[in-house]
């Protein structure tokens, strides 16, 4: 299990770097909050969560205050060292104990079927290996436990489609740490064997011009009983 003291360990090599977008992360997430209505999207993804939670791509730790009481402790992975550390403080403010880890979604340091519901948060456009990301969400997972997911990815008409492909092939991922805006998280889901649950197709934000970011889908899925 880990350490309540893990996230703020050194370790020699982080599996992911890119300072310079955490710290335009760390401000454009606090200001979507409010502006962008995310609080209230973060409150829908964790409603009625219970059990042991582990969540992935924590960022700078703004899903911790919408975590329901019936969560009685969260383990909380985020590979990026100055967003980690904005979770580790996150988490001292947490109404319950949450452990702040570092390590890759490709490889969890978690023994296998430890929680009852996994969190994917605006994770699964940047982890390099999407297919073993979600593997390992599904070893780590009790059989019937339960994924939480909000994500963004492909949406819109052929030339909104077209502009995601083609700035997947070029800025986008090298300016914005590793994101992709191309890709399917429903369809990612469900080949790897979770069985979805309700989800709804939404714009963020949902008033305003629609960009290549807006497409999301909030949504359950489980892993199924073996």
């Amino acid at each position: 299990m880990p350490l309540r003291s893990a996230g703020a360990r050194r370790v020699a090599r982080d599996p992911v770097h890119h300072p310079l977008f955490a710290r335009y992360y760390a401000r454009v997430s606090v200001a979507a909050e409010r502006r962008l209505g995310m609080a209230g999207v973060r409150d829908r993804l964790l409603a009625g969560l219970s059990g042991r939670v582990l969540e992935i791509g924590a960022g700078n730790g703004l899903n911790f205050a919408h975590y329901p009481r019936t969560v009685p402790e969260v383990v909380a992975l985020e590979p990026e060292r100055s967003l980690r550390q904005l979770a580790v403080e996150a988490a001292l403010r947490a109404r319950m104990p949450v452990d702040v880890v570092p390590g890759a979604a490709e490889a969890l340091p978690v023994k296998s079927e430890a929680f009852d519901a996994v969190v994917l948060s605006l994770v699964l456009c940047s982890v390099r290996d999407v297919p073993r990301a979600l593997g390992e969400v599904r070893r780590v997972l009790r059989p019937g436990g339960q994924v939480r997911f909000f994500e963004h990815g492909r949406g819109g008409g052929r030339a909104m489609t077209f502009t995601q492909r083609a700035l997947d092939r070029t800025v986008w991922p090298p300016l914005n740490g590793g994101c992709h805006l191309s890709r399917d998280p429903v369809a990612a889901l469900r080949d790897a064997g979770f069985e979805l649950g309700p989800y709804r197709r939404m714009l963020m934000p949902e008033k305003g011009p629609t960009l290549p970011t807006s497409f999301c889908v909030l949504g359950t899925a489980w892993r199924p009983d073996e």
